[in-house]
Parts: structure tokens; C-alpha cells; sequence
């Protein structure tokens, strides 16, 4: 009896771990999507300094609150997956108009201004999160991410990771139309 349980026991275990892994492939478990508790909440107390090196205003929590939609990305110049996004964001703020802050995340102030300069600086501004402590209070899981603020400064989008065309065009493009 014994014996016939040990042959049975890997089989058993294969069973069970494939069920584990049917139930992860859910769509509903998609790992993708990080919900946000900050969706429909008040924007942080947000108040950054701008980043060193440029002529631009830092960050300020009158930033968020100008009746108009409002788009902020984190960003990093050690960030692969940024760089691969930053021709989009340079498009939401040149092309489609909108008002696009920057934060630069846990980055040398030096790497950041040169990452801009290589790439272009679509930002209205730049703020300076090199302790990290306003991507905590944000909710970051790390960088890119991107938000989608109302003119009321309610964050109303959140995107984890980089953004590409499809979802420039199909879901946060629509979605800013309709906040305008």
C-alpha cells in the first residue's frame, strides 16, 4: 500500500501545482495591473526641488490644481525601460498639449540633466525625488509609472511601467479626453 502511494505522489504533486498555475493565469490576476489606493484620492503633499542643472521651476502642489488634466511621470537615467518610453511623453506634452511633470527618481542630478539633454526635456518641470520619499507617498513600485491627474489634482490613472503606442492611443489618450 505504501508503495503504491510513492508512485502516485509525483503525479499528485504535478496535479497540484498545475492547478496553482491554471489559477495564476486567470485574467483577473493579471500581475500587470497594480491597483493604486490612491485612484479618485487627492494628489500627496507634493513639494520637490527642480532638478539641478535646469531653468526650470521645481515641483509644487499648486502644480496639480491648474483646471486642466495633468500627466506626471517618474523617470530614471538608469531606467532602460524609460528611455524606450520618453519619445511618448515628449508626445503627450508636444503633440496632444498636455502639461507634463517629471520626476526624477532616485537618480544623480548629474546623469539626470545629461539624460535630458541627450533626449530631450519635454517636462513643464522637474522635480528631484533623490531620497525616494515621494515615490513612497505616492505609491510607486518603481520606474516608469505614470499618472493621470484631473484639474482638480484627484488622480484619476495610474500606469505601471513603460508606456508604448497602443496603450498611449488606446487607453491614456482616451482617458484624458475624457477629464478635458
Amino acid at each position: 500500500m505504501r508503495q503504491r502511494l510513492l508512485v502516485y505522489l509525483p503525479l499528485l504533486a504535478f496535479m497540484v501545482l498545475a492547478g496553482y498555475f491554471l489559477w495564476g493565469l486567470n485574467p483577473d490576476r493579471n500581475p500587470s495591473i497594480v491597483p493604486s489606493v490612491l485612484i479618485d484620492k487627492p494628489v500627496p503633499e507634493t513639494s520637490l526641488p527642480a532638478l539641478a542643472g535646469l531653468l526650470q521651476p521645481g515641483i509644487e502642489p499648486a502644480s496639480f490644481t491648474i483646471g486642466e488634466p495633468v500627466v506626471v511621470n517618474f523617470f530614471a537615467s538608469w531606467c532602460i525601460p524609460c528611455r524606450a518610453e520618453h519619445p511618448l511623453i515628449a508626445r503627450l506634452a508636444e503633440q496632444e498639449g498636455l502639461t507634463v511633470y517629471g520626476v526624477n527618481y532616485k537618480d544623480k542630478p548629474d546623469a539626470a540633466f545629461a539624460w535630458l539633454e541627450d533626449l530631450g526635456n519635454p517636462y513643464h518641470a522637474v522635480g528631484a525625488d533623490g531620497s525616494g520619499r515621494t515615490g513612497i507617498d505616492w505609491g510607486l513600485t518603481g520606474v516608469p509609472e505614470t499618472f493621470i491627474i484631473d484639474g482638480e489634482g484627484v488622480i484619476r490613472y495610474r500606469h505601471v511601467g513603460p508606456i508604448d503606442t497602443t496603450i498611449l492611443e488606446e487607453r491614456i489618450l482616451p482617458f484624458v479626453e475624457t477629464l478635458r
